[in-house]
């Protein structure tokens, strides 16, 4: 039963990297988890991933680099500022400068490296590392 998209795709992600498994299909696709797998491939947590068109819908096909230890979706989506993202990096990654928190911001889907150089919050969405 389809809840919430991101948190399937996230489990999928999760699943297919502790089972050892090159690649995933990530199904129903949309543009939030384009934008997320996106930075996750900017990261350098995946290697790749593409958008197929599969007749009834679209999924994604997405090509694992084996770097994920965990990743999940952050609930409910806290909004942050500037100046409090490293308490949620305490909560939600293991150490400091391992993994990253992903949020929406109005400059994107960014890392939370990125929203503090930017000098912008917004709302955290998940994390890997």
């Amino acid at each position: 039963m389809l809840q919430d998209t991101l948190n399937d795709a996230m489990s999928v992600i999760k699943n297919a990297e502790k089972v050892g498994k090159g690649e995933c299909t990530v199904r129903p696709s949309s543009k939030l988890v384009g934008r997320v797998l996106k930075v996750m491939q900017e990261s350098g947590y995946i290697k790749q991933f593409e958008l197929v068109e599969d007749g009834r819908s679209r999924i994604f096909r997405v090509a694992l680099s084996g770097q994920i230890n965990d990743c999940g979706v952050i609930r409910p989506r806290y909004s942050v500022k500037v100046a409090d993202l490293e308490k949620y990096e305490a909560r939600y990654l293991p150490a400091q400068d391992f993994g990253v928190l992903i949020l929406t911001t109005t400059k994107g889907v960014v890392t939370h490296m990125e929203a503090k150089k930017g000098g912008v919050g917004g709302k955290l969405l998940a994390f890997v590392y």
